[in-house]
């Protein structure tokens, strides 16, 4: 059974994300569903406009099945690995080359690859429930389905500062630094995505959506401060750990992290600056072959999605004992 429903009426081809339990993650299954049923409804007349909706209030998507991921590593089925990542990837891109208005309504989590099927498209709305976030270098990971590309993008240092912290940002927030292009209230998200559904006009229906409440703003000047630079990631945690309370709560969301993902995130965001989004798909591949090798993967994603104590042993466990060649290796020329 499918995890994921489809529909056609009024000009508007649907796609609701349902694998509740899991929160939406992505697994190969709803990967190898979405792409076919994109892919035709982009040559075919009778859908105007894509939506992407939720079938659960938890979560739009709480990101890819990186357990699973873990599962393939493990047996060393590089195979499925490299399969899983390259057809995400193929679908990312053809989210952010869709030729018709596509439409994300995330009112809940949208992590990782959850932004990989939203951020990539015309029209990104969220609520003040939504919670946006990429997280992977606290398992042993990096940030990936394009945003590498995108994340360089951002205002001063944000991209930096989400990528190598995992930071969370809510609501409103997405709006103002541009991962969101509308906010509007969640108690009027199903009303707005019932006028999508029966034909209302896109602009028509997001105009008439009740506005999101305001929440806090994010500390941008902060934030371009310590990350906005070129600084080798030590200096910027020895920076942070100087610094006001919110300087120092940042360093310890790094304390967390797996050093040597922080080494990749950091090298990879900076290339990404100088790079297409076809050129970093193609380096976040390469990359996520290598890193979900290594034992700080395995480790990362036990701590956090298997037994779930929070407390991984990455190894090594300073960012001064990470050996260059180890993340030359992972990133690729």
């Amino acid at each position: 059974m499918s995890a994921i429903a489809t529909s056609v009426s009024n000009g508007v081809g649907e796609v609701v994300l349902d694998r509740p339990k899991a929160l939406n993650a992505l697994d190969q299954a709803m990967i190898d569903d979405m792409y076919p049923v994109l892919a035709d409804w982009a040559d075919d007349p009778a859908v105007e406009t894509v939506l992407v909706t939720s079938g659960t209030d938890r979560a739009f998507c709480a990101g890819g099945d990186i357990r699973a991921i873990r599962e393939s590593a493990l047996a060393g089925d590089a195979a499925a690995i490299t399969r899983y990542f390259s057809s995400e990837y193929k679908l990312d891109q053809l989210i952010a080359n869709y030729p018709k208005p596509y439409v994300a309504l995330i009112d809940g989590a949208a992590m990782g690859g959850g932004l990989g099927i939203s951020v990539h498209g015309e029209v990104r709305v969220v609520t003040e429930k939504a919670l946006i976030a990429m997280p992977e270098t606290a398992i042993g990971f990096f940030p990936d389905i394009g945003s590498t590309y995108f994340l360089p993008r951002l205002p001063a240092g944000v991209g930096r500062w989400l990528g190598l912290t995992g930071a969370r940002i809510r609501g409103t927030q997405a709006l103002e630094i541009g991962l969101a292009t509308h906010a509007v209230a969640s108690a009027s998200i199903g009303a707005l995505a019932d006028a999508i559904r029966g034909g209302t006009p896109l602009g028509e229906a997001l105009s008439a959506a009740e506005p999101a409440p305001a929440g806090d703003k994010l500390p941008l000047r902060s934030i371009a401060d310590y990350f906005g630079g070129t600084e080798p990631v030590a200096a910027v945690v020895g920076g942070l750990r100087g610094g006001d309370d919110w300087a120092r709560e940042t360093a310890d969301l790094m304390d967390n992290c797996s050093p040597t993902s922080l080494l990749v995130t950091a090298e990879l965001i900076a290339r990404g600056a100088q790079s297409t989004l076809d050129e970093c798909f193609d380096r976040e591949l390469r990359a996520a072959e290598q890193i979900t090798a290594t034992p700080d993967f395995a480790e990362g994603v036990r701590a956090v999605l298997v037994d779930k104590d929070r407390e991984p042993h990455f190894e090594p466990a300073t960012i001064a004992d990470v050996d260059p060649a180890v993340v030359a290796r992972i990133v690729g020329a």
